[in-house]
């Protein structure tokens, strides 16, 4: 019958997708007892014949041959290697809860056999994070990322903290007005970055902290010369802060913290035979100081004055 003959296929390759690998290989006869297991009575040529049909349609079976053959799937959309990246990734990562983590990974699971499956089990342990519990962060992304394809403002309240470690909305429940231009991942957070009409400036807002999200019918604020990989590269842990233009009087062993941070393209000048110089734009926020004080004053700040000021007056509190 031809509808048990497409049943047949479809069978033998989620039986090859799902049961089989390099190291596990199945026989004709494994196939014909799977065939049989699901009420299909089939003979050994139908295994040849369905086999060279998945091969047409470019599902990659390899033939071991020997007294008896033996096929597993070889080449999968994503190879084991691959697969133990991205569980990696989704285990370790803050934003993404664990209720989800174990939903993602039993997905990611399903694209190769089960016995390497198997191997995608392992844990990662994250330095110094918990995992997040906001479900709802997931909608406000996929939100956010159509405000900002269809060019449209949003409106959310914001939330914070009580000394009693309370959430509250900031604000008294305020909803903000916003016209989102991108969406960041910083330090295993997703901020959304745009025109704030608060703040009647760019902005940014941790998404994780934002609840309520509402995409309006109002256009956009067009971005003026937005490029995101200049804000992050210049907005040090997106805290709020006026752009400056700050020269840095480096020791030499610090030169490969610098390229980390600023990029291999940063212009920086020999000094003497035991420092170098360079000025960057940057964001003189906490993050910024935070960055500066791990160095231990192999990292000065020079120029301009009220900053250094500002490093000098911030050092005080330790005392």
């Amino acid at each position: 019958m031809k509808n048990e003959a497409q049943i047949r296929i479809l069978l033998l390759q989620q039986y090859l997708c799902t049961l089989t690998d390099e190291e596990h290989a199945a026989s004709v006869s494994d196939i014909l007892q799977f065939w049989e297991s699901h009420g299909i009575q089939a003979g050994r040529k139908s295994v040849y014949s369905d086999i060279q049909i998945l091969i047409d349609q470019g599902v990659d079976v390899v033939c071991v041959k020997s007294t008896q053959n033996r096929y597993f799937v070889g080449s999968r959309l994503f190879e084991l290697p691959e697969l133990k990246l991205l569980v990696d990734a989704v285990e370790s990562s803050h934003f993404i809860t664990r209720k989800k983590s174990a939903s993602l990974i039993r997905k990611l699971a399903s694209l190769t056999s089960q016995e390497q499956a198997k191997q995608l089990n392992r844990p990662v342990y994250m330095e110094g994070t918990v995992k997040q519990d906001n479900e709802a962060i997931y909608y406000a992304v996929d939100m956010i990322h159509t405000a900002i394809q269809e060019k449209r403002r949003i409106a959310f309240q914001y939330i914070e903290y009580t000394a009693e470690k309370e959430k509250v909305l900031k604000h008294d429940g305020y909803r903000y007005e916003f016209s989102p231009y991108a969406l960041i991942w910083s330090r295993d957070y997703y901020y959304a970055v745009g025109w704030s009409e608060k703040h009647g400036k760019l902005a940014q807002f941790r998404v994780d902290r934002m609840t309520a999200v509402e995409l309006l019918v109002q256009e956009a604020i067009p971005a003026q010369d937005f490029d995101p990989a200049m804000y992050v590269h210049q907005v040090f842990g997106m805290f709020g802060a006026d752009i400056r233009r700050i020269t840095l009087l480096c020791e030499n062993s610090t030169m490969r913290s610098v390229v980390d941070r600023f990029g291999e393209e940063v212009q920086t000048e020999i000094v003497d035979g035991a420092h170098f110089q360079t000025t960057v734009d940057v964001a003189p926020s906490p993050p910024f100081f935070a960055w500066v004080f791990t160095f231990g004053g192999k990292i000065r700040i020079m120029e301009p004055e009220e900053i250094a000021a500002k490093m000098r007056e911030m050092a005080m509190w330790l005392q």
